[in-house]
């Protein structure tokens, strides 16, 4: 039986959105209208969805890391320092380019994409060190009993609707083995819901991951075509 492991998988989909989004962000024609705009808000989005995913790790996740390896503990503090400040950076650059001048505006852009890159430079870092230091630590300290009510715990206190968000941002990165077998606990957990829940499920999937999960699922193809959003 495969360990509970508390950070791979959502790990896995933020490193995709965040590669993504310094991908888009430095290609973008910053000059169309309401780019600007739109390329803030993307990063505003970013920086408030790290900061609430650190608020969930610290209060289901590192209580457990502090009694039991305060050491692990207190290096992820570290990294913590290290992290809010790039995030404020971000904001602060990203807040500023909508009401750039527009002969300025590339060089605000540019400005902005560095400042992106150094919350994933951080962020990557920080990941590293919660996958390679905290994780063992709690398999070395933890039972599988007790990592499993840390998970149970986490997933009672999303609403249905952030369940839904947490499985579209995660999926798409995943391997088609680790998406089909998630897939599959959240359409036995729903009898009578199954092709609503998967279609809500995977919008984020492309074409081709779609197909492929519904495959591993043994999906009939009309059922398959039915639930396609």
């Amino acid at each position: 039986m495969p360990k509970i492991d508390l950070y791979r998988n959502v790990h896995m989909g933020q490193r995709v959105r965040l590669f993504t989004l310094a991908t888009e962000l430095g290609a973008a024609d910053i000059t169309s209208s309401g780019a600007a705009a739109e390329q803030a808000e993307r990063c505003l989005a970013m920086t408030q969805e790290l900061r609430e995913h650190a608020d969930h790790e610290d209060t289901f996740i590192h209580q457990l890391l502090r009694e039991r390896a305060p050491e692990a503990a207190d290096a992820l503090d570290a990294e913590h320092i290290r992290l809010d400040a790039a995030f404020t950076t971000l904001d602060e650059q990203a807040r500023s380019l909508p009401g750039t001048p527009a002969e300025a505006l590339p060089e605000a852009q540019h400005a902005l994409y560095l400042a992106l890159n150094e919350v994933i430079s951080a962020y990557l870092a920080h990941l590293h060190l919660e996958e390679t230091v905290a994780m063992p630590a709690l398999w070395q300290y933890a039972g599988d009993t007790e990592l499993g009510a840390v998970l149970a715990a986490f997933r009672a206190s999303r609403t249905p609707e952030e369940a839904l968000t947490d499985l579209r941002r995660m999926l798409p990165a995943l391997p088609p083995a680790v998406r089909a077998a998630i897939a599959r606990g959240v359409i036995e957990a729903a009898p009578g819901q199954e092709a609503g829940l998967l279609a809500a499920a995977t919008t984020t999937l492309s074409p081709g991951q779609r197909r492929r999960l519904y495959d591993d699922l043994g999906v009939p193809e009309a059922w398959a075509l039915q639930v396609q959003p």
